[in-house]
């Protein structure tokens, strides 16, 4: 696992297309976004940190309930955001693929997004990189031209974006819709 998480932050196309194709390694793609998670964790907990220290009183429910949709919406914004690729690369662009490649291959394209634990630069830089990944391994899951790719990934961003935002309206994490311009940064 830990060899393709370094192909994935390589750009390896390789890399993608054997995540594609090995069933096994949709475990992995859950543990390199569960990383991502935890890693977003860390970020609620060190702003809990920085408020602390500038004499903020936070709540300790509104802090566990920031920790747990922090790590919830990262995994609901991966499923849904390989969901809604899956449907639109193969109903609207004719891409073959399976739902299981598409959770493998946008779940790696999650790891630049670990560089978020380096202060200031570090998610603006993991995003970046996690978008590019996001569309060699959209490219390669659904084997796609690049204009294919493209429209792809924006129609799946966009769909994501609203069902967020919806949610979001309904009280249901709140928090989806900004994952999901995360998802368009990250994948």
């Amino acid at each position: 696992m830990f060899e393709r998480i370094i192909g994935v932050f390589k750009l390896d196309r390789k890399v993608f297309a054997d995540v594609e194709q090995d069933e096994s390694a949709t475990t992995q793609a859950a543990i390199v976004v569960a990383i991502v998670a935890a890693l977003s964790v860390v970020g609620v907990i060190l702003q809990l940190l920085i408020n602390l220290v500038r004499g903020a009183k936070p709540e300790l429910g509104s802090t566990v309930l920031s920790v747990v949709v922090t790590f919830v919406v990262t995994f609901l914004n991966w499923a849904i955001w390989s969901a809604v690729t899956y449907f639109v690369g193969t109903k609207v662009f004719k891409g073959t693929a399976t739902m299981g490649e598409m959770l493998r291959v946008v779940g790696f394209a999650y790891a630049p997004r670990m560089l978020s634990i380096i202060p200031c630069i570090g998610g603006v830089i993991g995003a970046i990189w996690s978008l590019i990944a996001s569309y060699i391994g959209v490219k390669e899951g659904l084997d796609l031209d690049d204009t294919g790719t493209i429209v792809t990934i924006v129609i799946g961003w966009l769909i994501t974006l609203v069902i967020g935002f919806i949610l979001g309206l309904l009280g249901v994490g709140g928090a989806m819709g900004l994952g999901a311009i995360s998802g368009l940064l990250g994948g």
